[in-house]
């Protein structure tokens, strides 16, 4: 079995927000927990999708596990080693180790340099190259990401979205990574090149041993890209496992609901057995102020379905992952087919 390169423990991040002049003055502030009490581990040459709505955390744990985002609570060990409190010059050197693929392609690539000075640039962060010596490491990298050297004297306006993402995941190559943090690698792509941006992560994880957090909410990308997956809710992860169970059998209402939306004869299952009224309310909802205790409760049809319990809204009473057999975690008063 592999080893274990990220393990994360009761990680939270929360954002505070004045609420108006008097609170400025008074020094308070509404604390909004964009992360809160999560936890998973990543072995080596493994790949963890991270799944839910938007501004329901993904991004943020994945800036937080790098440390481009510092965590209110909780601890991030990288490689056998506690990262969470490290100064930014004591992370500098683990930094080649653990990388980011940005989603906005345009943001990730300095539009005034062509692609060949940003991989120069990458390539002599960490060690001392000459001119020589980072033109070949160059045309190496875009060898790996299928690229033609033509594409060094472009500059990023020049290049289509998919080239982009190339560029952008050589360049996270570049240093070398053990880890990378996707963050909607495949997002704004045509489908065809999405498959293609795809087969190439999977084919440098074979070849290179890498391990991946692959933040998104493309489900059915997810399913190709996944050994497991989390799934979040208003900042916790409310299920997890391996990808065929959450995808096939998945124990919370919100993941069941989230799956059964891309394939029609879950939708028809849900009609037959009644497992799942998918008419939730899924209306306007205050992302910031998560209800107290089940936080998916008020848009939960099994919560209305069983005539709105009391054990779901007890703050005292917050549902904690459990182990549903397999490695499969959940955390729900009532998980399906219990």
């Amino acid at each position: 079995m592999s080893r274990t390169i990220l393990e994360v423990k009761q990680l939270s991040k929360y954002f505070h927000r004045n609420r108006g002049i008097f609170s400025a003055l008074n020094r308070r502030s509404d604390a909004i927990p964009a992360v809160d009490n999560v936890s998973f581990y990543l072995r080596e040459n493994e790949t963890m999708g991270l799944v839910g709505e938007s501004g329901c955390g993904k991004t943020t744990v994945g800036r937080t596990i790098l440390r481009l985002t510092r965590p209110t609570s909780g601890s991030i060990i990288f490689d056998g080693r506690d990262i969470t409190r490290l100064s930014d010059s004591e992370l500098r050197p683990l930094r080649k180790d653990m990388q980011f693929i940005f989603q906005d392609l345009d943001a990730g690539l300095n539009p005034k340099m062509r692609v060949q000075d940003i991989l120069r640039e990458a390539v002599s962060v960490f060690e001392r190259l000459s001119d020589a010596e980072a033109a070949v490491k160059s045309r190496m990298l875009l060898d790996q990401v299928n690229l033609k050297y033509s594409k060094l004297s472009s500059y990023p306006s020049e290049l289509s979205g998919g080239e982009k993402r190339r560029v952008g995941i050589a360049r996270v190559l570049a240093v070398g990574a053990k880890m990378i943090v996707a963050d909607e690698p495949t997002s704004a792509l045509d489908v065809s090149i999405q498959a293609q941006v795809v087969n190439l992560l999977r084919d440098l994880q074979k070849q290179l041993g890498l391990s991946y957090l692959f933040i998104s909410h493309d489900l059915q990308v997810v399913e190709l890209m996944s050994h497991k997956v989390a799934v979040m809710y208003l900042g916790r992860i409310v299920e997890m496992g391996l990808t065929e169970r959450i995808a096939g059998a998945a124990r919370h209402p919100y993941t069941y609901i989230l799956w059964s939306s891309l394939v029609d004869k879950h939708n028809l299952e849900a009609v037959q057995t009644g497992k799942v009224d998918r008419r939730a309310a899924w209306g306007v909802f205050d992302f910031e102020r998560p209800a107290s205790g089940c936080r998916f409760a008020p848009r939960c049809p099994v919560y209305e379905r069983r005539g709105r319990p009391a054990e779901c809204t007890d703050p005292a009473n917050e549902p904690q992952l459990r182990d549903v057999g397999g490695g499969h975690q959940v955390a729900c008063h009532f998980p399906l087919g219990s």
